[in-house]
């Protein structure tokens, strides 16, 4: 029997509906939620079937299997915990929410009501992280001493700046939004959660920009365009632009890792370059999609040096982020029918959060270093566990 699903937010990741409308193979989304009248016509359009509504009430109440929120950044904790205190299976996208208790409690509501819940980390899924991992986890590097990461952001001004995401109030930033995947790869990577940040980052390019205007009912796709170029001549910027453009911070792991991060939206070129350093040698991939190169050296070199070994990111099914969409849906799918570990883990989205709500603090501040709070042992480990309590005895 096909799962019934839930959308909440029939916006720019509405393109997840794909993987998960399959009537007959497993799962059918029944109905949708959104205050926006352009998301709820273009949601009838494609599910014509769908119950369409802009009454969160009514949709929990129609009987779904589980629902997907996939709103605005600003929204994921107050939707999720409707529906998390309704029982209904939650998949939130990522971040996980902009503010720390926000987060926090988002895990308490879950655990408290037994209800279900799954981050949309989707890049654990992507196939250059895949084989990244796999290369540390078979201790081809040695032991983790450091990782960093340079993010490209070469639409960040079509992306970022024309809407919502430009509104700190909606974001908390770009440091966060952006920025949470990469924190949390790192913390895959590495094996470890950031304890410390200290970060910087400014408005460098589109705060000068002048030419601003509302975008009501418009979408990304009405306004990008790769011949926008070069950042200084882009037009109808959001009318509200007050996160950084460019950030860069440093943290410290814990067993002593190092990490930096730095991410720029006015680049020519959109990509992410991760380096991750050994006790035995070090990996690095050059582009991040199939066919791009991942190098490892492991052995010493006088200078500069071809690497040792050179493995390519594979090729994957057509789908959404490199074939990543595809995975992550199938992970949650299975979740909401078995429960169990998932790659995926709120635990994980929950530092990623607090390492970049922190950062940005830091940044807006004197870039001095600031201590992550800890997440309650015993909450940390019930999502550890997949989930699960254990009986007392």
């Amino acid at each position: 029997m096909d799962l019934k699903i839930g959308i909440i937010g029939f916006g720019a990741r509405s393109t997840l509906q794909e993987e998960v409308h399959r009537p007959g193979k497993g799962s059918r989304i029944t109905a949708v939620c959104d205050l926006a009248d352009r998301a709820r016509q273009d949601a009838s359009a494609l599910l014509p079937d769908a119950l369409v509504t802009d009454s969160l009430d009514e949709l929990l109440a129609s009987g779904v299997d589980a629902v997907m929120v996939l709103t605005p950044d600003d929204t994921h904790a107050a939707l999720s915990i409707r529906a998390l205190e309704a029982g209904v299976p939650v998949f939130c996208e990522k971040p996980l929410a902009i503010d720390l208790a926000d987060a926090d409690a988002m895990l308490e509501t879950a655990r408290r009501t037994g209800t279900r819940l799954y981050i949309g980390h989707n890049m654990r899924h992507m196939p250059l992280i895949t084989l990244m991992r796999d290369l540390i986890q078979a201790g081809r590097i040695g032991e983790v001493k450091a990782v960093w990461v340079r993010h490209f952001v070469g639409h960040g001004g079509d992306f970022y700046f024309k809407d919502w995401h430009a509104d700190r109030r909606r974001t908390n930033g770009l440091l966060l939004q952006k920025g949470a995947h990469d924190i949390d790869i790192i913390h895959w990577l590495a094996g470890a959660y950031t304890e410390q940040v200290a970060a910087m980052g400014a408005l460098s390019v589109y705060g000068d920009i002048d030419d601003r205007r509302e975008r009501t009912n418009e979408r990304m796709r009405d306004w990008f365009s790769v011949d926008n170029w070069p950042p200084t001549s882009l037009t109808g910027l959001n009318p509200v632009i007050d996160v950084e453009d460019i950030s860069m911070v440093n943290m410290r792991l814990e067993g002593g890792i190092l990490a930096s991060y730095q991410q720029c939206h006015f680049t020519p070129d959109y990509w992410r370059n991760y380096t991750v350093i050994g006790t035995e040698g070090r990996i690095e991939n050059f582009g991040d999609v199939a066919g791009s190169e991942v190098r490892l050296w492991n052995r010493r070199h006088a200078g500069a040096a071809d690497a040792d070994e050179v493995f390519i990111v594979p090729a994957v099914p057509d789908a959404g982020h490199d074939g990543a969409d595809a995975l992550l849906v199938a992970e949650f799918l299975r979740f909401v029918r078995d429960g169990g570990l998932t790659e995926t883990s709120p635990v994980a989205a929950r530092e990623a959060v607090a390492a970049g709500i922190l950062a940005t603090v830091s940044l807006r501040g004197d870039g001095s270093s600031i201590a992550i709070p800890p997440l309650d042992p015993d909450l940390a480990a019930y999502f550890e566990r997949g989930q699960v309590e254990v009986a007392l005895v």
